[in-house]
């Protein structure tokens, strides 16, 4: 199918029936569209044209940006010990157990592991931040802390991938430079360009923000490092700005789920071979059951030490077993760079798309915590 229109209009018509599944059977629509994307892909086939890839791409930045400036740097500060050691932990705990597992277990090459144990170790902040904003958890200190350990995992993953496949090079000096200063200077420029040019019909402060995502998205892929990095950071930097303009934040947030993000989490499930499943289920299976044990082993006695209730400490453990941006992108990083073969490439990403679904289903369905907003947002 060749007609843009038809090809646009086929999409929103599954990113519709997510959004209604999802309310009908109270789960995130992120993980509807998912799911919804996987059997699209399965059945009728999902055109995954250049313009579908660059959406899905922007939906990705625009959704870890927003997951940035949800972070409440009092919350954090308040409860920084639990936020960066779970964070670590989540990183650390799936790592080597995934490692040892690929190198051990299935006798694959030290280089061929080491993309195992990277591309499962992540978490999810798409996954994470979706479901928490269509819960309304972003809203509570929980949730603030379950995004700030999510950001310190993956934090763990980016410079394990940096560090173990280094490609260092003049870009990737530029890139950390820029970001460095784009997110010391922002706060400061950003709260006047808002005040001189902001409540236009024409959005300027917006477009001003995109502007500065794609300049260092752009700078992070000559780097060879990842949009969704300087976006989550920049994000951060400007959450102050951000928790006091809350309808600001819910203007760009209706653009990012309306149209954005459903095309990334679509695309998602369409990367699922139903084949591919079937005769890799057994690995497959493996990696997701290691990573999701590693993560409880890890986390859930942390949760205890921290004095999380019960219910908040399984959540909180689930939500941090969840993965999809970081870890695909680990896996085509092993793919593209002749590390890991198209069928080990196969194994991860659904392994990976598993863990996106899973746990989140898991802890929607069984483990939500009452939800408690903070007193500013109540």
């Amino acid at each position: 199918m060749d007609n843009i229109w038809l090809q646009s209009a086929l999409w929103m018509a599954l990113a519709l029936v997510a959004a209604l599944g999802s309310l009908w059977i109270t789960i995130s629509a992120a993980l509807f569209e998912i799911i919804v994307g996987a059997i699209a892909g399965n059945t009728i086939g999902l055109p995954l044209t250049p313009w579908i890839n660059y959406i899905a791409s922007v939906g990705a930045v625009v959704l870890t940006f927003l997951a940035g400036t949800d972070i409440d740097a009092h919350v954090v500060k308040k409860n920084f010990g639990s936020s960066v050691t779970i964070g670590v932990m989540g990183f650390l705990a799936p790592y080597l157990g995934c490692l040892l597992l690929a190198r051990y277990g299935l006798g694959w090459p030290w280089p061929q592991a080491q993309i195992g144990g990277i591309a499962l170790s992540t978490t999810s902040v798409a996954v994470v931040y979706a479901v928490m904003v269509e819960t309304g958890y972003n809203r509570t200190e929980l949730g603030k802390v379950i995004l700030a350990a999510c950001f310190i995992n993956d934090i763990g993953t980016v410079l394990a991938l940096g560090l173990i496949f280094a490609n260092y090079n003049l870009y990737l000096l530029l890139f950390a430079v820029i970001t460095i200063l784009v997110v010391a200077v922002l706060p400061w420029i950003v709260p006047w360009l808002f005040g001189r040019f902001g409540n236009r019909a024409s959005e300027p402060e917006i477009k001003f923000l995109f502007l500065v995502l794609f300049a260092l998205g752009g700078l992070a892929t000559l780097g060879k490092s990842e949009a969704v990095l300087p976006a989550y950071l920049v994000g951060m930097g400007l959450a102050p700005f951000f928790l006091r303009q809350r309808e600001l934040q819910l203007r760009v947030r209706a653009i990012c789920f309306a149209f954005l993000t459903p095309f990334y989490f679509l695309k998602a499930g369409s990367l699922i071979e139903a084949h591919a499943l079937i005769a890799g289920a057994g690995l497959i299976a493996m990696f997701l059951a290691v990573k999701m044990i590693t993560k409880f082993c890890g986390i859930l006695p942390l949760t205890r030490y921290f004095k999380f209730d019960r219910r908040e400490g399984m959540y909180t453990t689930l939500m941090m077993s969840t993965g999809l941006t970081f870890g695909s992108i680990s896996a085509l990083f092993g793919l593209t760079n002749h590390i890991i073969d198209q069928t080990q490439y196969t194994i991860l990403l659904t392994a990976v798309i598993g863990s996106a679904v899973v746990p989140t289903l898991i802890a929607q369905l069984w483990f939500q915590p009452r939800f408690e907003p903070l007193e500013e947002d109540a």
